[in-house]
């Protein structure tokens, strides 16, 4: 199982933060669920900077429901008085059945219909297995039974989103027995972002745990051993995705 932590770029600041992994029913659907819960002091705010997986989010919380896309760049969520989410790291095969155009998802949300799964989510918190009992009953009622692109889809992003030997499109386009063009379409069509993005998302958020985790691992000695081609390429890779340089990253913290 991939560190719960990777991803979240202050792993200090979470509130109270739970994994869940799927049940069998929906496990071709859900790679797992993270649920938040906070209730934090009048006036006092605490800020969430989070380096998204490369895939989308079906979220749950007092307010509604909500399909968030795959993102392109580093966001944050300031949490204020008291609150949860039920949130869902969708596998493609799930997202190609919930929307029509995944590339228009991307660094974008849409609000989902869905007042059945809202209010049973409401009734179940905060008894998280219930919780996540009522999403996974609702996508495999939604979605049905994954296609045969459907787990191609998932084990393409399986493969992209874990497997650090996995550094070029063309090291998973053999490793899937399939084209280098298939493989860019398979992607975009489920996932929003070309399979070099999904590979590029994996391999910074690997860098700033790294970072984050060994304080005193030169940037030099983080970029080689992720395939960067020097540490200019890490900082770049940073600077344009999180907004500061590993160095400053390292810093701040």
């Amino acid at each position: 199982m991939t560190d719960p932590t990777r991803g979240v770029l202050y792993p200090e600041r979470l509130p109270r933060f739970t994994r869940v992994p799927p049940p069998a029913e929906a496990s071709e659907l859900v790679a797992w669920f993270w649920i938040p819960e906070w209730d934090l002091p009048e006036d006092v705010e605490s800020r969430q900077p989070i380096l998204g997986y490369p895939a989308a989010n079906l979220v749950v919380d007092p307010g509604g429901v909500t399909l968030w896309g795959a993102t392109t760049r580093a966001s944050e969520r300031v949490l204020r008085g008291s609150g949860w989410a039920v949130g869902a790291l969708l596998r493609p095969a799930a997202l190609s059945r919930l929307s029509s155009a995944p590339r228009e998802l991307v660094d974008a949300h849409t609000t989902l219909e869905a007042v059945d799964l809202h209010r049973g989510v409401v009734d179940a918190m905060p008894e998280h297995a219930a919780a996540t009992a009522v999403v996974a009953t609702w996508l495999a009622e939604r979605v049905g039974p994954p296609t045969a692109e459907g787990r191609l889809a998932n084990a393409m992003a399986d493969l992209l989103m874990t497997d650090a030997t996995i550094r070029h499109v063309d090291d998973a386009a053999e490793h899937l027995r399939v084209s280098v063009r298939t493989l860019q379409r398979l992607a975009h069509r489920t996932v929003g972002l070309s399979p070099a993005a999904m590979i590029r998302r994996r391999r910074l958020q690997e860098a700033a745990q790294r970072v984050r985790e060994d304080p005193s691992v030169s940037l030099a000695v983080v970029a080689a051993e992720l395939g960067y081609a020097d540490q200019a390429h890490l900082a770049n890779d940073f600077r344009a995705v999180l907004g500061l340089t590993a160095s400053q990253y390292r810093g701040a913290r």
